[in-house]
């Protein structure tokens, strides 16, 4: 006499497609990158990195590293928004994009980082909140192309 006996797993489905949000984080952050350095390097190549003590001196290689990787990072944020949100087409996912852009300008570049900065002594620490115009800009482009890349990439949109 043999039993057999079988596992039964539940697999819960999260929304969003956190794959999707990586890579469109990832060029997300490269094309925010491509304004910082040209608009104001030090912001990637002493100010970023300094969060995690890779500068000074200067680091512009380790700068965006971590930018891209904060970006990868607030990419699959963006995916679990977009899934419980329901949003599914390109337009309405680039113009979240904006959105989850001027969000983390608000929140992380101009309350959280000078914050961070000032606390590990970062010469380049701006004041205290900072909302920088160029920085909206930046975060408002990252934000369309995360939008923009996550819509193509996403297999159920």
């Amino acid at each position: 006499m043999s039993t057999t006996t079988e596992a039964a797993h539940e697999t819960e489905s999260t929304p969003g497609n956190w794959r999707a949000g990586v890579v469109a984080g990832i060029a997300g952050g490269i094309a925010m990158g491509v304004l910082v350095v040209a608009m104001n390097e030090p912001t990637i190549a002493v100010a970023i990195p300094s969060l995690y003590g890779l500068a000074p001196p200067a680091a512009p290689a380790a700068g965006l590293a971590v930018h891209i990787s904060h970006g990868a990072v607030l990419g699959v944020v963006f995916a679990g928004i977009a899934g419980m949100s329901g949003i599914e087409d390109a337009p309405k996912l680039i113009g979240a994009g904006a959105a989850w852009g001027v969000a983390t300008w608000a929140v992380l570049a101009a309350l959280v980082m000078p914050l961070w900065l000032g606390a590990v002594g970062s010469p380049a620490s701006p004041p205290f909140p900072n909302f920088a115009p160029p920085s909206l800009l930046w975060h408002v482009a990252y934000g369309l192309v995360l939008g923009g890349v996550y819509a193509a990439t996403d297999d159920s949109v």
